[in-house]
C-alpha cells in the first residue's frame, strides 16, 4: 500500500492516471479493495451496487460527467459494463487509479456477465469468452496496467520518469487559440470543432461566446451538459433544441448573431439540420470518439451537407498529460481512435465472411470491419462491440482488396418463434427480448404468424466514404440474398428518409410499415422493409403491402410522412378488420396498429361512439380528448377507445364478437 501511495503521488505530478485491476474472488477483491479507500486519499467514487460512501449504478453515470473524482472502482464482478468503464475513465483527476474488479481472470471468460442481457437479447445472462479474452490479453500486453490477482504477489508497473505536467490555467491553449482567432474572423458559415474528451472543446465555446461582440444562443442535449461552457462564458443564453426549434419557427423572429451547439453529435440529425440552418453562423463542438457512441461519421454524414464549412480539431489533452496510460489503454482496448485514414483505397474487392472466432484467430480483419462500421455510424458505442463478438445470431460479410476494406455488413437472426408466442406478441401480452423487426411485424402488422418466420436484419452496412456510389453496398446485399439459405426474408429497419429508401429500394428491399412517431434519436419515422428469400416471405410481404395500401388513407393523417406507396382506399370492414379490431378491442394491440380498421368501422355503423369519432375524425391528442371527457389521462383515453370498440363489434355481430373475444383473451395462456 505504501509503494501505491508513492506511485499515485508521482502519477499526480506527471498529469497520469493509471488502471489497476484486482481479480479474485468476492471477498478478498472486496476487501482489497476497501483497503485501498482507506489508504489513498480520495473522493473513491464506486460504481455498481450499493456500497458505503459515494456510489452510483453503472448507468447512472453519465449523470456525473462533468465532475471529477480522485480514484474511483468499477465492481465488474458481476458484469462488465464497458461504458461505465470509460465514462469512468474521464473523470478521474491525475494521480487516481481505475480500480477494475473482476473475478479471477482465469475463470472469467466462463461465468455469465450480467451485463450481456442489454445487448444480446437473451432472457438470461450469457457468457462472453471472446470479449473477455481479449480484454485479459490487452491486459498482459499493457506494461503500465497493475494486476493483482488472489494468491499471487503484486507486481507494481515498471516507470519511467516522464516530465512535470502543469494543470491548464483557464487561459487558452495554442490550438484553442488558434481556433479563436478563426472564429473570430469567420464568415457566415458553419465550424465544427471535434475532439476526443478531456481536450477542452465546451471551454472553447465559452472562451469564444465571452469573447464575442454580438449575441449567441447556446444549445446542448441537456442543460447540465453546458456547466463547462457557462463557466467560461459566464453569463448564456441556454435554449433546449426542441425549444428553439419553435421559438426560430415563429414569424419575425429576430435570430442571435451565433448559434453555439455543444455535444452536437448526440442532437438528433434533422432537428439539428434544421437549428443550423437558420442561423448565419455556427460553432459545433462534439465528441467524435468514446463511450456516447459518437463517431466520424457525424463529419460525414451531417457535417458534409453544410458548405461553406470549417472543421477544427484539439488534440492535446488538458485534463490530464499526453501519453496518459489510462487514457491509452481504454482508447486502445474499446477502439476508440476509429479514425479512416484519408486515402482512397484502390484494387477491385471480394467479398467473404467473418466469423466471431476470427476475434481470436485473427483479429486484425473484425478489428478493421468494426473500425468501419463505427466511421459510418455515429450511435456506434461499446455495447456494439460487445455484440460483435459474443452475441448469437450474428453474421458479417466485408468487402476487402488485399490491403483494404471498402465494405461490410452485419446481419442478425430474427424470428423462428412459436406459434403461441407470435400471437401473444400479437395481442400485446408478450414482449420477448430481441427480434426487433418480426417482433414489430407481429405487433403492429397484420401478420398475428409473423414472428414465426426466419429473417435477417441488416443492422449496419457501410462503405468506405471514398470509395461510395460504385454499388459495393448493394452487392453486399445481393450476396447475403443468395447465401441465406434457410431464412424467409431480409430485412431492415431505419429512420425514413427518402434518400434512405431509394437505396433500400435499388436493393430490392419493399416497404412494409411506418412507425406513428417520429424517433427521439434520429427524428424521422422508423421505416421497416423486407426482402423476401422464401414463397413463405414474399407472402408475408404481399400482405403487409396490401395492408399499409389499405390504411394509407388513415395513416397519413397521424404520420405526416409521405409514403412512395399508392393508396387503396377500401371502405369493406373484412376478417381482417374484425381481427384486428378484436386484438384492440379485447386485448393489448395498439391503437397506431388499428386505425384503418377504426377508420372504416366508422364507415359502417351509425352509434356515437364519441372517442373514437373525436381521435379520427378531428385527429385530437389525448389529452385533448381526456380534458373533453373529464378522464384522467392516456391510459383512460386508450381504454374508452378500447371499450368503444368492444361496443361496436357487439353491435355489428355479438355473437362475432364474442368469440373472437374468447379467442383472443386465450391467447395470454400459450
Amino acid at each position: 500500500m505504501q509503494h501505491l501511495n508513492t506511485l499515485s503521488a508521482q502519477m499526480a505530478r506527471e498529469g497520469i492516471r493509471r488502471l489497476l485491476v484486482i481479480a479474485g474472488d468476492d471477498a478478498w477483491s472486496g476487501l482489497q479493495a476497501n483497503r485501498l479507500r482507506e489508504t489513498l486519499c480520495g473522493d473513491w467514487l464506486w460504481v455498481g451496487e450499493a456500497t458505503e460512501g459515494l456510489h452510483c449504478a453503472p448507468a447512472a453515470l453519465t449523470t456525473l460527467l462533468g465532475r471529477e473524482f480522485t480514484h474511483g472502482v468499477l465492481d465488474a464482478r458481476r458484469g462488465f459494463d464497458v461504458a461505465a468503464f470509460a465514462a469512468l475513465s474521464g473523470t478521474l483527476k491525475p494521480g487516481s487509479w481505475l480500480v477494475l474488479l473482476t473475478p479471477p481472470l482465469e475463470q472469467w471468460s466462463q461465468r455469465p456477465d450480467a451485463d450481456s442481457c442489454r445487448w444480446c437479447d437473451t432472457p438470461d445472462p450469457v457468457a462472453t469468452p471472446r470479449f473477455n479474452d481479449y480484454f485479459c490479453q490487452k491486459l498482459r500486453q499493457n506494461d503500465d496496467v497493475l494486476i493483482w490477482q488472489q494468491g499471487e504477489p503484486v507486481s507494481l508497473p515498471v516507470t519511467t520518469s516522464r516530465p512535470a505536467w502543469h494543470a491548464a490555467t483557464g487561459a487558452p491553449e495554442r490550438e484553442q487559440a488558434d481556433i479563436l482567432n478563426a472564429l473570430s474572423a469567420m464568415p457566415p458559415g458553419v465550424m465544427v470543432v471535434t475532439a476526443p474528451r478531456g481536450r477542452g472543446k465546451s471551454a472553447l465555446a465559452g472562451m469564444h461566446v465571452a469573447r464575442l461582440q454580438g449575441n449567441a444562443v447556446v444549445t446542448a442535449p441537456s442543460r447540465a451538459s453546458t456547466d463547462v461552457l457557462a463557466r467560461y462564458a459566464g453569463d448564456i443564453t441556454f435554449v433546449a433544441p426542441d425549444t428553439l426549434l419553435q421559438q426560430i419557427s415563429m414569424p419575425d423572429t429576430t435570430l442571435p448573431d451565433w448559434l453555439i451547439v455543444d455535444e452536437a453529435a448526440a442532437i438528433p440529425g434533422p432537428l439539428l439540420h434544421r437549428l443550423v440552418s437558420a442561423f448565419s453562423r455556427v460553432l459545433l463542438t462534439t465528441t467524435v470518439q468514446g463511450y456516447e457512441g459518437t463517431g466520424q461519421g457525424f463529419m460525414l454524414k451531417f457535417c458534409a451537407r453544410f458548405s461553406p464549412l470549417m472543421h477544427r480539431q484539439l488534440h492535446t489533452p488538458l485534463r490530464w498529460a499526453a501519453g496518459c496510460p489510462l487514457e491509452a489503454f481504454v482508447s486502445d482496448v474499446l477502439l476508440f481512435d476509429e479514425q479512416l485514414a484519408p486515402i482512397t483505397p484502390v484494387g477491385e474487392g471480394h467479398i467473404q465472411s467473418v466469423a466471431q472466432d476470427d476475434w481470436r484467430d485473427n483479429p486484425a480483419l473484425p478489428t478493421a470491419l468494426y473500425r468501419l462500421l463505427a466511421s459510418a455510424h455515429y450511435r456506434t458505442s461499446p455495447l456494439d462491440l460487445r455484440r460483435m463478438m459474443d452475441a448469437s445470431g450474428q453474421h458479417f460479410w466485408l468487402t476487402a482488396t488485399a490491403t483494404d476494406i471498402l465494405a461490410g455488413l452485419w446481419l442478425v437472426e430474427e424470428g423462428g418463434l412459436s406459434r403461441e408466442l407470435s400471437l401473444a406478441i400479437w395481442g400485446g401480452f408478450r414482449r420477448p427480448r430481441g427480434n426487433l423487426v418480426a417482433q414489430s411485424l407481429a405487433a403492429h402488422g397484420g401478420s398475428p404468424d409473423a414472428a414465426v418466420l426466419r429473417g435477417l436484419r441488416v443492422s449496419r452496412i457501410a462503405v468506405h466514404p471514398y470509395r461510395q456510389r460504385e454499388g459495393l453496398g448493394q452487392a453486399l446485399i445481393h450476396h447475403a440474398y443468395t447465401h441465406s439459405d434457410g431464412y424467409d426474408y431480409l430485412s431492415v429497419s431505419f429512420g425514413y428518409t427518402p434518400e434512405l429508401w431509394r437505396f433500400w429500394q435499388q436493393c430490392g428491399f419493399q416497404l412494409v410499415r411506418l412507425g406513428s412517431h417520429r424517433e427521439a434519436s434520429s427524428g424521422c419515422f422508423t421505416a421497416m422493409a423486407l426482402l423476401p428469400l422464401t414463397d413463405a416471405g414474399q407472402g408475408l410481404v404481399a400482405h403487409e403491402q396490401r395492408r399499409l395500401a389499405r390504411d394509407l388513407p388513415w395513416l397519413e393523417a397521424w404520420q405526416t410522412q409521405p409514403l412512395p406507396l399508392p393508396a387503396a382506399p377500401d371502405s369493406l370492414l373484412n376478417d381482417e378488420d374484425w381481427l384486428e379490431l378484436s386484438g384492440f378491442a379485447f386485448a393489448h394491440r395498439p391503437f397506431s396498429a388499428a386505425v384503418g380498421a377504426l377508420g372504416r368501422l366508422l364507415l359502417h355503423i351509425d352509434l356515437p361512439l364519441p372517442g373514437i369519432r373525436t381521435k379520427l375524425n378531428e385527429r385530437r391528442n389525448d389529452h385533448d380528448i381526456s380534458v373533453q371527457f373529464g378522464l384522467s389521462g392516456r391510459k383512460a383515453v386508450l381504454l374508452m377507445l378500447r371499450q368503444e370498440t368492444a361496443s361496436a363489434l357487439a353491435y355489428l355481430d355479438n355473437d362475432r364478437a364474442d368469440r373472437l373475444k374468447k379467442w383472443v383473451q386465450q391467447l395470454q395462456f400459450f
